[in-house]
């Protein structure tokens, strides 16, 4: 298989400053790009057509009209760029219209760069697993390559569903539910806050934590006190 290009990015956000970090964090992660900023909606819908990029980093509170309506106009006019919406917006109607619109993620500011990161790489991913399916061959193994690649973006649209995570060894399903629910209940955790709202002992819960974090599920960042080594705090 021929490997992934480099892929473009396109930062629509009407916050200089954000943007300046959102294009930062972008160039950190290999074989990404950022070819442009726009600051509205209007100018998103003209940079994404001049500029053609594989993904947007898209905010929902733009100036002129929402990054949820600039989602539905770019999908109403057949273009298929992975959007990854950034915003402070939390609120259930929102994240629904994202999610119906095609976003491939939904990340809260703020966030650490590692957040970012792990959803850039799953973009990359599936279309790692699209370029599987367009291979030609017949066969068995070909056949099998082919459906893997399917399974996966089917398993990454999912993500809200336990078939995107597929549990490693001696993880459970009813305790993975059981961890993301005090998560969600909670907004943030550290693991022995976790294993003392879930019922389990402070490694298990750390070691359901870490699966979910470097699956891009949830996100970390790193509390520093006055002395040792920073808590791990986990994110919804």
């Amino acid at each position: 298989m021929t490997p992934t290009p480099e892929l473009t990015v396109l930062v629509v956000e009407d916050d200089f400053m954000v943007a300046s970090i959102h294009t930062r964090f972008v160039e950190r992660v290999d074989g990404f790009r950022v070819v442009g900023v726009a600051a509205t909606g209007s100018q998103a819908l003209d940079e994404v057509a001049r500029l053609s990029p594989d993904v947007l980093l898209l905010d929902v509170h733009l100036p002129d009209f929402s990054g949820i309506e600039l989602l539905r106009r770019l999908r109403g006019r057949g273009d298929d760029a992975d959007v990854i919406v950034i915003t402070a917006a939390r609120e259930a109607d929102t994240v629904r219209a994202a999610a119906a619109g095609g976003a491939a993620h939904y990340v809260v500011k703020p966030f650490p760069f590692e957040d970012l990161a792990a959803r850039l790489e799953d973009v990359r991913r599936s279309r790692e697993a699209l370029a599987r399916i367009d291979e030609r061959g017949d066969g068995v193994e070909h056949r099998d390559r082919v459906q893997a690649g399917i399974d996966e973006v089917f398993n990454h649209q999912a993500s809200g569903r336990e078939a995107r995570e597929r549990l490693p060894k001696g993880l459970s399903a009813e305790t993975a539910r059981a961890v993301l629910a005090a998560l969600e209940s909670a907004g943030e955790l550290s693991a022995t806050e976790c294993a003392d709202a879930v019922g389990v002992s402070r490694v298990s819960a750390r070691r359901y934590l870490e699966h979910f974090a470097s699956t891009g599920r949830i996100g970390v960042r790193l509390n520093y006190g006055t002395a040792g080594r920073p808590e791990r705090r986990y994110r919804g």
